[in-house]
C-alpha cells in the first residue's frame, strides 16, 4: 500500500496525475444541454466585436444583437419611476434628495420597511418579500377582472426562468419508460430543450401550425401525447403565450381547449405568459391561463394544476438584467406546494433588486399620483414603438423572395422562413452544419447581424427559419431587415 501510495505521489509530481473531473466522467445530462439563444454563433459574434475593437477590417462597422431579447442592451430607456424607487432603496440617503417625487420616496419606504434591517441587503423570505407577493396577487386580480389571487401562492424568482425549472425539478421523476415527459412547443424558447436535458426529462415535441399563423391545435397535442405514452410517461405541458420565438397570441377558445385537453390527459399546465404585455395586432388580446381556467368552472376550475409564469424582464420593462419574476401556483397538492418552498429554500432568495422593480410594474403609479403622467407616457411609447417594429419587420420580410414572416402578433421576435437552395444545403452539411446555421453564419461574417437558427428552437422537417428580435431601434431596424433580405437573395444566387 505504501508503494502504491509513493507510486500516485510520483505520478503527481510529474504532472501525470488524471483529472477526476473529464467529459468521461462528468455529468451526461450537462453534455445533452444546448442553448442557441447563447450558443456557437453568439461566440462568433463576441469575436467578431474584438476583431473590430482591434482594427481588423471587416465588411460593416458593427455587430448587431438581434439574437436576443434585451431590449436595454438594444438601446430602450429605462422606464424613470421603476429606477427611481429602485435608486431609493438601494441608497437610502436620496430620500431626502429634492430630485426624487414624493411617490417613488413613498414606494421606496414602503418597501424597505418590508427588507430586514430595512435594507435591501437582507435576505428576503426564500418565497420572496411577503410585501411584494401581496402586491403581485393584487395585481393578478386586477389583470383578471377580480379573480382573487393567494399571496401563499405566489414565489418570486431570480427572472421566470428560475421558476419554469423549480416546476420541472418537481415533476421529473422515473426511469425508462417511466421517465417524466414534458409537451413543449416547437419552435419553442430553448431553456425548456435545455432544462429538460439537464434533468433526465423526455422532451415531447408538439409543432404549432406555421400555415395558421402558429396556430395551436389540440389534435397536433394528441398526436404528440399518444406517440409519446409508447416511451415515457406524459405529465407536463407547456405553453408560451405570446410565443416565443412565434409571436402568435392565443384566443381564449384556444386556451379553454388546451385546459379541457391538460385536464382529460391528467396533464399538469406550465403558462410561460412573460410577454402579456406584448400584443400588438389587431383583434388579438391577452387572457390569462388562471382567468380561462377560474371562468371555465368545475370540475376544471378546482382541480386542474397550473402554474403561470411572469418577468420583468420583458414587456415595456425590459429589466433583463436584474432578474425578477415569479410564478403563481394553482390547484397545487399542499404537501408538494411545501416541498416547492424547500427547494426556494435551498436558493436562499431571489435578487431583491429585482423584487422591487417586480413591485413597481405590478403596483404602478396611480392616477393621482405625481409620477403617473411620465410613467404612462414611457409606458406607452415603447409599447407603441414594439407594434411599430412588428409591423415593420412583417412587411419587409414578405416584400423580399424567398423569405416569409407571419404576423407578429405579439412579444419580441420574428421567426421568418427562408428558401435555401439544394447546393447550400449540400455545402452545409459537408461543413457537418444545420442549413439554417450555415446561412446565419454567413450573415454574420459579411454583415455582422447576429440571428439565431431555427435549428436552435425545433422545426418541422425540411423547413428552415431565424429568430430576430424587433428590439433594434427604429433608425436600424429598417437597413438591418433591408440588409438582411439582400443578403439572402445573394446567398440565393451564389447556391443557386
Amino acid at each position: 500500500m505504501a508503494l502504491r501510495t509513493g507510486d500516485h505521489s510520483q505520478a503527481a509530481t510529474n504532472g501525470l496525475k488524471e483529472k477526476v473531473l473529464t467529459l468521461d466522467t462528468m455529468n451526461p445530462c450537462v453534455q445533452k444541454v444546448e442553448y442557441a439563444v447563447r450558443g456557437p454563433i453568439v461566440l462568433r459574434a463576441l469575436e467578431l466585436e474584438q476583431e473590430l475593437r482591434q482594427g481588423v477590417k471587416k465588411p460593416f462597422t458593427e455587430v448587431i444583437r438581434a439574437n436576443i431579447g434585451d431590449a436595454q442592451a438594444m438601446g430602450q430607456t429605462p422606464i424613470t419611476f421603476l429606477r427611481q424607487v429602485l435608486a431609493l432603496c438601494v441608497h437610502p440617503d436620496l430620500l431626502n434628495s429634492p430630485d426624487f417625487p414624493d411617490d417613488a420616496k413613498r414606494r421606496a419606504e414602503r418597501i424597505l420597511q418590508a427588507c430586514g434591517g430595512h435594507s435591501l441587503g437582507a435576505y428576503s423570505i426564500s418565497s420572496g418579500t411577503q410585501l411584494i407577493r401581496e402586491d403581485v396577487a393584487r395585481y393578478i386580480e386586477r389583470r383578471d377582472g377580480g379573480i382573487p389571487a393567494d399571496p401563499n401562492n405566489i414565489f418570486l424568482s431570480t427572472g421566470a426562468s428560475d421558476a419554469i425549472v423549480t416546476l420541472l425539478k418537481l415533476l421529473v421523476a422515473g426511469e425508462g419508460r417511466t421517465r417524466t415527459g414534458v409537451l413543449i412547443p416547437i419552435p419553442q424558447y430553448p431553456l425548456y430543450s435545455a432544462a429538460l436535458a439537464e434533468l433526465n426529462a423526455v422532451q415531447v415535441d408538439y409543432y404549432l401550425d406555421e400555415e395558421r399563423a402558429w396556430a395551436l391545435d389540440v389534435a397536433e397535442l394528441r398526436r404528440a401525447l399518444l406517440q409519446a405514452r409508447d416511451h415515457c410517461r406524459p405529465r407536463a405541458l407547456c405553453i408560451i403565450n405570446p410565443g416565443n420565438p412565434t409571436g402568435q397570441v392565443q384566443t381564449r377558445e384556444c386556451i379553454e381547449a388546451v385546459i379541457r385537453f391538460a385536464f382529460e390527459e391528467g396533464l399538469f399546465l406550465l403558462a410561460d405568459e412573460v410577454y402579456q404585455d406584448n400584443v400588438y395586432a389587431e383583434g388579438s388580446q391577452f387572457y390569462s391561463f388562471k382567468k380561462v381556467l377560474t371562468e371555465m368552472g368545475p370540475p376544471y376550475t378546482a382541480r386542474q394544476e397550473l402554474a403561470s409564469f411572469h418577468s420583468v424582464s420583458k414587456g415595456y420593462m425590459g429589466e433583463c438584467g436584474f432578474r425578477g419574476g415569479y410564478v403563481e401556483v394553482v390547484n397545487m397538492d399542499a404537501a408538494v406546494q411545501q416541498q416547492m418552498q424547500k427547494l426556494r429554500s435551498v436558493r436562499l432568495c431571489p435578487p431583491t433588486p429585482g423584487q422591487v422593480l417586480l413591485d413597481v410594474a405590478v403596483s404602478p403609479p396611480a392616477p393621482s399620483d405625481p409620477s403617473f403622467a411620465q410613467f404612462q407616457a414611457e409606458r406607452r411609447a415603447v409599447l407603441a414603438e414594439l407594434a411599430a417594429k412588428a409591423k415593420l419587420t412583417e412587411q419587409v420580410f414578405n416584400e423580399a423572395p424567398g423569405i416569409r414572416c407571419n404576423p407578429v402578433q405579439g412579444a419580441m421576435y420574428s421567426f421568418p422562413r427562408v428558401q435555401l437552395p439544394p447546393r447550400a444545403v449540400q455545402r452545409a452539411q459537408e461543413l457537418g452544419l444545420a442549413p439554417d446555421m450555415f446561412f446565419c453564419l454567413r450573415l454574420l461574417e459579411e454583415t455582422g447581424i447576429c440571428v439565431v437558427p431555427g435549428s436552435g428552437f425545433g422545426q418541422r422537417e425540411g423547413t428552415y427559419h431565424f429568430r430576430m428580435t424587433i428590439l433594434p431601434p427604429m433608425e436600424k431596424l429598417r437597413p438591418l431587415l433591408e440588409t438582411l433580405s439582400q443578403f439572402h437573395a445573394k446567398f440565393t444566387r451564389e447556391y443557386s
